[in-house]
């Protein structure tokens, strides 16, 4: 239970925290300023004339509701000072035990999970998981008991297409899943982590800049498949599931519409990197993808802008890239032979001798 202000609280939390404050955005704009101009001790008085009678009463209740729900829980806030040691107080007088809090607050949560990510990325052996776009590098992730995936953790794809129809976390936020789950891991047992291959940024997200260091020199997986399978893969992603988040976001009559806009977007922003006559060329495609699927359902005309992307845009990249790994790469396969590999490897605590698979 976060009991700081919601300003705060949306600036960055914990996973499942719930924000039960003490003090609203404008009380607590209040407090500062006569703590500022009068003291620490005319701001505790306004604090307590601000949240009292009816006010008080209902965000007891809140609290007490929240305890209530959640035996084992706890609650902070940013130092773990004076509010949460009001919150727990007044919870204490309704509840009669004393809910407990965290000592050092949301400040020594966030530090703690930073040296969390430091400490993993200088005692776990790290593997990338490379290849190019579509080849299902997040589905291989999810048949490893120790990967990590920072895509989720951003709520972005990583891509240019990449976003979703709900915004990406905080950044704080992002650093704060990244380190719940590397936690998860290493309490399981896990020293060797599987990551994907990404850029610095994912979306509007930093990786943790030594995190992305390490990975420019770990050892390389590279997930290989075929084509036709990346359309298809690409398809789903960016189109059929793209267009059912933005319908279950904004209804049947905006959501498609919101979900074209986006699509068209996101080609616009790469139109200098693709060139103005393939970005027209593949824009017309696009326009007419949309309209036939707007009109009919089928989505089959969608294959032939996502198949022109990939060959003309994305592969060339790609080619480039392993082209510049090619020294760190120390498996290449599909799916289920790169899936087995790196279950060997996570058995072995480190990366077997370099070998290929066609």
């Amino acid at each position: 239970m976060d009991v700081r202000a919601p300003i705060e609280f949306q600036k960055g939390a914990f996973p499942h925290a719930v924000n039960l404050p003490l003090m609203n955005d404008e009380e607590r704009h209040e407090v500062g300023v006569c703590y500022k101009r009068h003291g620490q001790d005319a701001a505790f008085a306004l604090g307590h004339k601000l949240v009292s009678g009816n006010i008080r009463a209902e965000r007891v209740a809140a609290w007490a509701q929240f305890a209530q729900a959640h035996p084992g829980g706890y609650l902070y806030c940013f130092r773990g000072g004076q509010r949460s040691r009001i919150a727990q107080e007044w919870l204490s007088e309704e509840l009669g035990f004393r809910y407990p809090r965290v000592l050092g607050g949301y400040k020594a949560m966030r530090t703690y999970l930073i040296e969390t990510i430091e400490q993993a990325v200088a005692e776990c052996d790290i593997t990338v998981l490379g290849g190019m776009t579509g080849t299902g590098k997040t589905e291989v992730l999810h048949q490893l008991d120790n990967s990590l995936d920072l895509e989720a953790y951003a709520h972005h794809r990583g891509s240019s297409f990449g976003s979703h129809a709900h915004a990406q976390p905080s950044q704080i936020d992002f650093e704060n899943r990244l380190a719940i789950e590397i936690l998860r891991k290493r309490h399981l047992g896990h020293s060797a982590l599987v990551v994907e291959d990404e850029s610095r940024i994912i979306g509007s997200r930093n990786l943790p800049l030594s995190l992305y260091q390490n990975m420019q020199s770990r050892p390389m997986v590279w997930l290989e498949d075929t084509l036709s399978n990346r359309i298809e893969r690409i398809l789903k992603d960016y189109v059929i599931d793209l267009r059912a988040e933005y319908v279950a976001m904004f209804g049947p009559d905006q959501g498609p519409n919101k979900y074209a806009l986006r699509l068209r977007q996101n080609l616009d922003n790469i139109m200098r990197r693709l060139g103005g006559e393939r970005h027209q060329r593949l824009a017309a495609t696009m326009d007419a993808a949309l309209e036939e699927q707007a009109r009919s359902g089928s989505c089959e005309r969608h294959r032939e802008w996502i198949a022109g992307l990939l060959v003309h845009y994305y592969d060339p990249m790609y080619v480039y890239q392993r082209e510049r790994k090619s020294s760190r790469i120390v498996f290449t396969g599909h799916h289920q032979d790169v899936v087995d590999y790196l279950r060997r490897q996570a058995r072995h605590g480190g990366p077997t001798p370099r070998q290929a698979v066609a």
